[in-house]
């Protein structure tokens, strides 16, 4: 299995009040293509640090972050912008959907980021919001929608350029169990269709779900375990 991302030695460094803050302490970590990983650990343990290095809006202090065998560092700012908006998709715990737009309109953001966006596009979002079970709630803005459908319009425009790498940040954290089932049946077709998917998540039952569990503590990998 080839590796998706490779992690060689990572450190992360924050000055705060005159003090620096080890948020990442030589982290080593290597994700294959196709895995499904959840990232585990209590507040402080370098979660969302370590996410915003593998999603490339961040940089390690020092050590290699590699993407599909490219060092990040070593890339201009175009082929980083790309890496960062083709490649790798995007769903957080406050879906971050804009409120004047439809639904479909949110779906199609990213292609806001491309000068010539794929003519297939506007039929795969709609497409996806099919799959998602938001066929008919294209035309709604987002505040017509329930939490759970907000988060599948999330994951769905977060596959709208057909990511290589999908990162989740707490996806389920501001649903109901019934909604948060539904989410996570979602990711686990992601992942069967071939994806990569790194979520990070602090409810034991949703890191469950992953094949393979990183649990990080004081910015370190604590345990690597494959169920």
């Amino acid at each position: 299995m080839r590796d998706m991302i490779e992690l060689q030695q990572v450190h992360r460094r924050y000055a705060m009040s005159g003090q620096t803050v080890h948020a990442l302490a030589g982290v080593d970590l290597r994700i294959g293509a196709g895995e499904f990983v959840a990232v585990t650990g209590p507040s402080g343990s370098g979660k969302s640090s370590l996410l915003n290095i593998l999603g490339c809006l961040d940089h390690p202090s020092s050590g290699r972050y590699l993407v599909e065998g490219r060092d990040v560092a070593t890339l201009d700012d175009e082929a980083s912008s790309d890496i960062r908006n083709r490649r790798i998709g995007f769903v957080f715990q406050s879906f971050h959907l804009l409120p004047r737009l439809t639904v479909l309109e949110n779906v199609l953001l990213p292609l806001r980021f491309h000068r010539e966006p794929p003519a297939e596009a506007p039929r795969r979002a709609r497409d996806l919001l099919e799959r998602v079970g938001l066929g008919e709630r294209g035309g709604h803005r987002p505040g017509e929608l329930s939490g759970g459908q907000m988060q599948r319009a999330a994951i769905a425009r977060a596959l709208l350029l057909q990511p290589a790498l999908l990162l989740a940040d707490e996806p389920t954290g501001n649903l109901d169990s019934k909604s948060a089932a539904d989410v996570l049946g979602l990711i686990d077709e992601v992942h069967k269709g071939g994806q990569t998917v790194v979520l990070v998540t602090h409810d034991r039952d949703v890191a469950a779900h992953a094949p393979r569990e990183v649990a990080l503590r004081d910015g370190r990998i604590e345990s690597d375990v494959t169920r």
